[in-house]
C-alpha cells in the first residue's frame, strides 16, 4: 500500500489533444517546431543581451529574463506532450505530475510579476525621465528580479503543500496534456468543491492584482504623456505596444482558466496549448520584430 497522499494512484493518464493517429502525426511535428522556434529565439534573446553592450540596461535586462521565463515555461509541457503523440498510453507518474504543476506555476506566477517589473520600468523611463538611471539602478533590477521569483515560488509551493497531502484512490483520467490543479483536484476522492475555490482563488487573486496594476500603469503613462505633449503619444505607444501584447496575450487564458473557466473541454485544451506552447513563442517574435534596438543590436551582429 502506497502512502495516504498518493493511496492507490501512482500515475496519471492524460487523454491528449485528439484521437486520430494521423492528426497526432501531423501535431507531433507541429509542435515539435513551435518548441524548436521558442527555445532558438529566446535563448538567442538571452545571448545577444548579454553580448551586445547597447543592451545593458535595465529594460533589456529585464527582457532577457523574461525569455528566461519563457524557456523554462515551454519546458514543463512541450517536451512531454511531443514524445506522448508517439505513445498509445500517455501516462505520468505521480511525481512527475507534482513537477509539472510546481514549475508550471512557478515560472508563470513569476512571468505574472516580471511583466508588472517591466511596466514599472517604463513607468519610470515615459514619465521620471531625468530619475530613471538613479531609480532602475543594477540594485533595483536584481531586487525587481528576485521579487518575481520569490512570489512565483510562493505561489507555486503554497497550492502543492496541500494537493500533495490530498488522497488520491481511484480516478486517475486528465482529460487534458499535461497536469494542471484544477484538473488534479478533480480526481481526489474527497470533496472538493472548497479546495476548487481555493486554488482558483490562489491564481486568479494573483493575475488579478498584476493584471490591474499593469492597467494602471499603462494608462497613466499614456495619460501624462498625452498631458504634457500630445505629439509624444504615439512615441509612448510606440514603446509599451510590445508590452502590452504581450499583456494580453499570457493574461487573457489565464483569466478564463482560473477566473472565469469555462468548463468547456475543447475551450480549455485550445487556451492551454495557447498559453503554454504559443505565447513563450509570440514573445520574442514580437520584442525582435517591434523593438528597434534588437533589430540594430541582430545587424551588428
Amino acid at each position: 500500500m502506497e502512502d495516504v497522499n498518493q493511496s492507490v494512484v501512482s500515475e496519471f493518464i492524460f487523454v491528449g489533444l485528439c484521437d486520430s493517429w494521423d492528426l497526432q502525426a501531423f501535431l507531433l511535428v507541429v509542435f515539435s517546431s513551435l518548441y524548436l522556434i521558442t527555445i532558438s529565439g529566446n535563448v538567442f534573446i538571452v545571448l545577444l543581451v548579454i553580448a551586445d553592450l547597447h543592451l545593458h540596461s535595465p529594460m533589456y535586462f529585464l527582457l532577457a529574463n523574461l525569455s528566461f521565463s519563457d524557456l523554462g515555461f515551454s519546458s514543463v509541457t512541450t517536451p512531454k506532450l511531443i514524445t506522448d503523440f508517439l505513445k498509445e498510453n500517455k501516462t505520468i507518474s505521480f511525481r512527475g505530475c507534482m513537477c509539472q504543476m510546481f514549475f508550471g506555476h512557478f515560472f508563470g506566477g513569476g512571468e505574472m510579476v516580471l511583466l508588472v517589473m517591466m511596466a514599472y520600468d517604463r513607468y519610470v523611463a515615459i514619465c521620471k525621465p531625468l530619475h530613471y538611471s538613479s531609480i532602475m539602478n543594477t540594485k533595483m533590477c536584481i531586487r525587481l528580479v528576485m521579487t518575481s521569483w520569490i512570489i512565483g515560488f510562493v505561489h507555486s509551493i503554497s497550492q502543492l503543500a496541500i494537493i500533495t497531502q490530498l488522497p488520491f484512490c481511484g480516478p486517475r483520467k486528465l482529460d487534458s496534456f499535461f497536469c494542471d490543479i484544477p484538473l488534479v483536484i478533480k480526481l481526489v476522492c474527497m470533496d472538493t468543491y472548497i479546495l476548487e475555490v481555493l486554488t482558483n482563488a490562489n491564481s486568479g487573486v494573483l493575475a488579478t492584482i498584476c493584471f490591474i496594476l499593469l492597467l494602471i500603469s499603462y494608462s497613466y503613462i499614456l495619460l501624462t504623456v498625452y498631458h504634457q505633449s500630445k505629439s509624444g503619444v504615439s512615441k509612448a505607444l510606440s514603446t509599451c505596444t510590445a508590452h502590452i501584447t504581450v499583456v494580453m496575450l499570457f493574461f487573457g487564458p489565464c483569466i478564463f482558466v482560473y477566473i472565469c473557466p469555462l468548463s468547456i473541454t475543447w475551450v480549455d485544451k485550445f487556451l492551454a496549448v495557447f498559453y503554454a506552447i504559443i505565447t513563450p513563442l509570440l514573445n520574442p517574435v514580437i520584442y525582435t520584430l517591434r523593438n528597434k534596438e534588437i533589430r540594430n543590436a541582430i545587424k551588428r551582429l
